[in-house]
Formats: structure tokens, sequence, C-alpha cells
């Protein structure tokens, strides 16, 4: 076995690349987090080390990569190949995405924590299959079910586009930092300076863009990531509503450790979902369908249509918009079918999250 690569894999970083400059770029970040860098041309002999590696990183220039892996990998470019480099990333399966320089603190500390990594918790993503289709309401009654389990939850707006998640919760007054009081971190974010730092509703912290009618100030992707890595270490459950713009589709959602789609009971719907899948990274997904039993598509017909399993249904309330509007969407999710939804959610994310005790 080369130099570089161990059997057990511990602090090793492998680059698939035949790039010269890349390679240069990525040996100044890997020195930086103290790691080792091996090099290898392409997806044929990165194939021999992968699954030895405590982190891979695939450059621009590779078009393929080794059937069977497990090691998550990073997709690296340089500046001026940002799209090109979400598309080629969403093509071949990889993980995250870093553009370089802009992106070299991140990859430092991306790296450092490859290499010894600590417990995290779970990032669950929420988008709708279409426009209207209650995403950030679902998600609001899940961050609100899970907290009363005593789970840390941080729900996360994830679209600047959206409104303001905190309009929803009535909380546009609330002190805590908003994201763009987070525009300009870089590198390593403490988790407990964070949680410490965030605004609390119904029982969760949250993190939202403010409602304003100000254009959102921009959040570089490296800073965001930053945040989630964050959020990941500082709390048992991230809810992230992803929104359905081009933009959190192709950055934040990539941070998501699974995705629901919810998808009104509507044909219409369903083939919105359809094109919307498209766009998700490669993670496990399911759906919440919103509706009556006995609506227009029941969930068989659209599970099917689809592709995805359907894990739960969000019921039908009276005055849902309504409360939306007047943020009064915490005191409906106090409901008993509310909540018996919500344990639906929480109990496909596995024993961590004790979610029978909703019923």
């Amino acid at each position: 076995m080369p130099a570089g690569i161990r059997p057990d894999g511990a602090g090793e970083v492998l680059l698939v690349t035949s790039s010269g400059v890349l390679r240069a770029e990525v040996e100044r970040i890997v020195a930086a987090a103290g790691a080792h860098l091996h090099v290898v041309p392409d997806a044929v002999e990165a194939g021999r080390y992968w699954e030895a590696a405590a982190a891979v990183l695939v450059g621009s220039d590779v078009r393929e990569l080794p059937p069977r892996r497990s090691t998550p990998a990073v997709m690296v470019g340089l500046d001026g190949e940002g799209d090109s480099l979400w598309h080629l990333a969403a093509a071949l399966g990889a993980e995250r995405v870093a553009v370089l320089p802009d992106a070299a603190a991140w990859l430092a500390d991306h790296l450092s924590r490859s290499r010894s990594p600590g417990p995290g918790g779970m990032v669950l993503g929420i988008t709708g299959g279409c426009g209207g289709a209650g995403a950030t309401t679902a998600a609001i009654w899940i961050a609100q079910a899970a907290a009363g389990l005593g789970v840390r939850v941080l729900l996360v707006d994830g679209d600047p586009w959206g409104g303001g998640l905190e309009l929803a919760l009535a909380a546009e007054e609330t002190p805590g930092l908003r994201w763009p009081d987070l525009a300009e971190a870089r590198g390593s974010i403490d988790p407990l300076q964070l949680s410490d730092s965030l605004p609390v509703a119904g029982g969760f912290s949250f993190l939202s863009w403010p409602a304003t009618r100000e254009q959102p100030l921009p959040v570089a992707a490296a800073a965001a990531a930053g945040v989630l890595d964050a959020a990941r270490r500082g709390y048992e459950l991230v809810l992230l509503d992803v929104g359905r713009g081009a933009e959190p589709l192709h950055t934040v959602a990539w941070d998501c450790d699974r995705i629901m789609m919810v998808v009104p009971a509507q044909l219409k719907a369903a083939v919105a979902a359809v094109r919307l899948m498209q766009e998700l990274p490669p993670v496990e997904a399911a759906l919440l369908v919103r509706g009556r039993p006995g609506s227009a598509l029941d969930s068989s017909l659209i599970a099917d249509a689809v592709g995805l399993p359907v894990q739960g249904r969000i019921p039908e309330v009276r005055g849902v918009g309504g409360a939306m509007e007047s943020g009064r969407l915490l005191d409906l999710g106090k409901r008993r079918n509310i909540r018996r939804f919500a344990a639906s959610v929480l109990d496909w994310l596995g024993d961590d999250l004790p979610a029978g005790e909703l019923a």
C-alpha cells in the first residue's frame, strides 16, 4: 500500500485528480488541517484506497467514481466552476462541494473533523413537492413535537426568499441571531456559542431569515456549511426547511442526512414532486402526504407516481392558513392528530428519538 494511506485510514485524505493546479491548492489546505494527502489520477486507481481513507476529495476533472464506495466524497474545484461543480456533484453522488480558494477554511475544518469524528445530530430536510405544499408548517410541528420529548432541536430556515420562518412562529421580536448575522462566519463555529445565540420558540431553537421588506443579505455557501456543521454538533435534531428555490436545493439541502417531501394528495402536485426529485441530493427520502383519507389520490398512488415511500399523512386542520398568518401554528401543533403525525416522522429517524410517546 503506497505511503500516505494506512489500512486503518486514520488521518489520511485521498485526492482524486490529474490537475496539478488543483492538487497544489488542496495540498496547502490538507497541510493546514494537519492531515496526510495521497493523490491518484482517476477513479480506477482511487478504488484501491477509497475505503481506507478518512476523507475523499474528488477534483472537478473527474467524471466517474468507483462503485460500491461508502466513504463520503467532497467535490473540489476552482473559482469560476461553482455552478458546474454542483451539477457534477449531483451526477456523481458526492455529498459536499468546495470551491477553492473561497471554501479553503471550511474544507480544512471539515478534514480536521473527518480525522477524529465526534457524535453529531441528525439533519432532516423538509421540502415541498410543489408550491404551497405546507413544508414550513410540517417542519414547525415536527420541531415542536420533538422538543416536547426533550430532544434538543434546531429549526433552520433554509430559503432566503421564503418570507422568514419567524413570522410563522410569531417570533419577529424574539432576541437572537438571524442568518445575516452569520454571513461573515469563517471556519469552525463553536456549537455552544451558536446555541446560546439563537432565539427560541415552542421549546426549540430556530434560525430564520428576517421577515422584512429588505432584500436578504447573501450568506456564502462556506459560511452556511459552517453554521450547519456547528448545528449538527450542538443539537440532536436539526430540521432544515429547505424551500424549493434553486439556491437552497443546491446548497443547504446537501447537508441533510435524510429528506422528507410534502405532497398534497393531488395529481398536479405529484407531477411537480417527480420533477423536484431530480434536484435533491442522493440521500434517503420519503413523502409526507397532505390531505384527508379518500382524497383524489391516495397515498399508495402518490408513492408509486413519485417513487418514494409515504412515511406519514399531514392532517387537514381547519384554519391553518389563518394560523400561519397570525403566528398561531404552535397552538395548532398541540392537537392530538398533529402530534400523531409528528410521531410518525420522528419514528422514521430511528430509536434515538422516542417518538412513540407522542401518540
